[in-house]
């Protein structure tokens, strides 16, 4: 079984990048998805838009809290499944040296690990790095392979800029800034050929992990397409809190929308309606409101609410809504 970790931090777009590969590769592999916090979101866009075999681990970081689940999953997957390839995800605030270290500990005869890839959103890079050094830059530093995403508008004075700023922290790995959907063939499947080497040591770091809080929620809905591009305006505007990376997808009227916020930004998309799983969202940052999401999202919730607690918006100006709430 080879293993192929694909790493990068919050909203890089890690799922968007694994379900390419499967197009491009046309391999019939397994992932084992690592999500920070309890609804994996990202199980049921991989499953519902690819067909892959996706294991879940939730609730947990596998570089450091939850690393004896994480070599027990993949023994498991390998003793019963024993796929020619397994795609690791894990949650973008895991260290990459962290996760290789721990699967360098059961690797034997049957298991052998690929040069891991690093996905990279541009847009975020300083951001992010100030904010998270220490594991930004572990994923950055250790990976074989960093390809840039979200960054194809930008102008070739941009790229060049974000190009000597990933050089100056790791000069030996290979460098995508072009959108890796233009890679050619041979490219795509040389991720899945490029063993990393044996004799390198990939000495665990610190374990200490970002202190973000998750809530998780479902049986999520909206009325409208509108209201959900209301709240969202909220979300990226901190009513619900400093909220660095949400996602999820739920029913708003008749359709079945997805959402995905990262820092100060967000996107609505639409979702595969086959899926069977249940909506659902996740939210990650600091000082979450949380009975404020709730009432939002869940009806459920808000049926047990007093009227005096109903959420209610009032529009401030066109770049910000606010929720007021009279227990607030």
């Amino acid at each position: 079984m080879k293993i192929l970790v694909i790493s990068g931090f919050l909203g890089a777009g890690k799922t968007t990048f694994i379900k390419m590969l499967a197009e491009k590769t046309k391999k019939d592999f397994v992932v084992l998805e690592n999500e920070y916090g309890q609804a994996d979101i990202d199980r049921a866009v991989l499953r519902a838009d690819t067909g892959l075999n996706i294991y879940e681990l939730t609730e947990g970081c596998v570089c450091c809290t939850m690393k004896q689940d994480f070599a027990t999953s993949i023994l498991t997957i390998s003793n019963t499944l024993d796929p020619e390839y397994l795609v690791v995800e894990p949650t973008g605030v895991a260290k990459l040296s962290n996760i290789l270290a721990n699967i360098k500990k059961i690797q034997y005869e049957r298991i052998a690990l690929l040069n891991p890839v690093t996905i990279l959103d541009g847009n975020t890079f300083d951001d992010f790095l100030q904010a998270y050094r220490e594991i930004y830059a572990d994923q950055l530093e250790t990976s074989s392979r960093i390809v840039i995403s979200k960054m194809e508008q930008a102008d070739s004075q941009d790229l060049q800029r974000l190009e000597q700023k990933i050089h100056s922290r790791n000069e030996k790995a290979e460098l995508i800034l072009s959108h890796y959907s233009g890679q050619p063939q041979e490219w795509w499947n040389s991720l899945l050929s490029d063993f990393s080497d044996p004799a390198q040591v990939h000495k665990a770091e610190s374990e200490n992990t970002l202190e973000l809080e998750t809530l998780s929620l479902t049986a999520v809905s909206l009325d409208t397409p509108t209201k959900l591009i209301a709240f969202l305006e909220a979300v990226v505007f901190g009513v619900f809190g400093k909220i660095v990376r949400a996602k999820g997808f739920l029913p708003c009227g008749e359709a079945l929308l997805r959402f995905d916020v990262v820092n100060q930004t967000y996107a609505i998309t639409g979702m595969n309606d086959k899926t069977e799983e249940a909506p659902s969202c996740v939210f990650i940052g600091t000082d979450l409101r949380r009975s404020w999401l709730r009432e939002m999202l869940q009806p459920a919730y808000q049926a047990r609410l007093p009227l005096c607690r109903k959420p209610v918006y009032e529009k401030r100006s066109s770049k910000s809504i606010r929720l007021l709430n009279s227990s607030a």
